[in-house]
Order: structure tokens, then C-alpha cells, then sequence
């Protein structure tokens, strides 16, 4: 039968998603050793990964490219795939947020004539201030966004924080929490249908590595 073809981000998210590999006994020694290579097979011919940018993994899942993907909630909520979230997996756990300028922070927000929000999350960014009522001019940016407010470019920001570290040498404060993300594993519908019993063990086993990682180690 053919291998299971796992979707994996690059970036901060790939190093703990090696490591949950490696803990259920995949070689994934291909992944994370220089190689440039974009796809790459198991050396136990379970798996096949193919490696993308984070918000390109909820696009091949959705279209069938790779039956399943690991991609943090921010970006799940951001693109809303039409895919299954059997489960999430304990780690790259982050929060996005509306952050201001230390000297602004108590501002007013509703008294502010002009509102420009520099974000990479568009979609959630417009839906927070439209719940409130606000009408703001979101300016969709790709690099550093705390880069905006210090140069007039934006008032606010919305971006995924850490521990805020990159924030605050930035001269920046957090106004609010918008969500709360983690690493998800995600599966494509058709496949999380015709593939049930080999996706179903992989999810099952990933769910008790995830339980054993948290919990300090297995259980005898």
C-alpha cells in the first residue's frame, strides 16, 4: 500500500514535529539535515513528507496533495480549509495579538481618527474589529511586522507572540489576545475516509505520544 503523505511546515513548527516522529519510531533522520530536497520518504516507507511553507500546508491537504499536514491553529483560522482536525499536538504553542506602541497603549482606540493595522492575518484581523464595530485600513504585510508602527506605517499590529520578547525591543505592548494556537494535525476529508484504519493509528498513536510527552515520559 502507498505511503501516508504528511505535510510538514518549515519554520519554528518543523524541529518538535521531527522530534513526535522520531518518538513514534519514523526515521526521520531525511528531515532537518540540510537537505534541500522539498519531498522526501521514511526510510520505513510509512510516510512521505513533503516539506512547505506553513500556510501552504493547509492548501495541499485540502486539494489531496498529502493525505495529512501538521500547521498551527493561527494559520487554520486565518485560511479556514475545508479539512479534519483529529487532533492537536501539544507543542508551538503561540497567541496572536493587537499590539501597540508603549506610548499608545492606553489609548482610546474608538476615538482614534484613522485606524491602519499591519497584519499577516488579514481575515481574523477584519472579523476582531468588526465584532466591535470599528472601522479600520488593515495593511497586509509578509516580513517583520513589528517594523509598521515604527516607521508610521500602521497604529497597531496583529502577529503571533512567543514570550513577547520580540515586542517589547521593539518598543511594543500587547492591547489583547485574539487566540490561542497550537500545532494541529489536520487530514484530508477524502482521505480520512478511504485511508481510515492507516490515518486512525497514526492519529491514535500520535494522541499517546503527545499524552506521554506531556505528561514527562511513558507509562509502564
Amino acid at each position: 500500500m502507498a505511503s501516508l503523505t504528511l505535510a510538514l511546515p518549515k519554520g519554528r513548527l518543523l524541529g518538535p514535529a521531527v522530534s513526535l516522529l522520531k518518538h513514534l519510531g519514523y526515521d526521520a533522520s531525511a528531515l532537518g539535515n540540510g537537505s534541500r530536497k522539498l519531498i522526501l520518504d521514511d526510510a520505513t516507507g510509512a510516510l512521505r513528507y513533503v516539506l512547505a511553507k506553513p500556510d501552504d500546508v493547509p492548501v495541499y491537504v485540502e486539494y489531496g496533495v498529502a493525505d495529512l499536514g501538521i500547521v498551527g491553529q493561527d494559520v487554520l483560522r486565518e485560511r479556514e480549509p475545508d479539512v479534519y482536525e483529529p487532533l492537536t499536538l501539544g507543542f508551538g504553542r503561540c497567541r496572536l495579538v493587537l499590539a501597540a506602541p508603549r506610548a499608545r497603549s492606553q489609548v482610546n482606540l474608538r476615538l482614534e481618527p484613522v485606524l491602519r493595522i499591519a497584519t499577516k492575518y488579514p481575515r481574523l484581523t477584519s472579523a476582531y474589529f468588526q465584532q466591535r464595530g470599528m472601522a479600520v485600513e488593515i495593511i497586509r504585510l509578509s516580513g517583520s511586522v513589528e517594523l509598521a508602527p515604527a516607521t508610521g506605517l500602521a497604529n497597531l499590529l496583529v502577529d503571533v507572540v512567543d514570550t513577547g520578547r520580540t515586542l517589547r525591543e521593539n518598543g511594543l505592548v500587547e492591547v489583547e489576545t485574539l487566540l490561542r494556537s497550537e500545532a494541529t494535525l489536520i487530514a484530508n476529508r477524502a482521505a480520512f475516509k478511504l485511508r481510515m484504519t492507516e490515518i486512525g493509528l497514526l492519529v491514535r498513536d500520535m494522541e499517546r505520544a503527545t499524552r506521554e510527552r506531556a505528561d514527562g515520559g511513558p507509562r509502564g
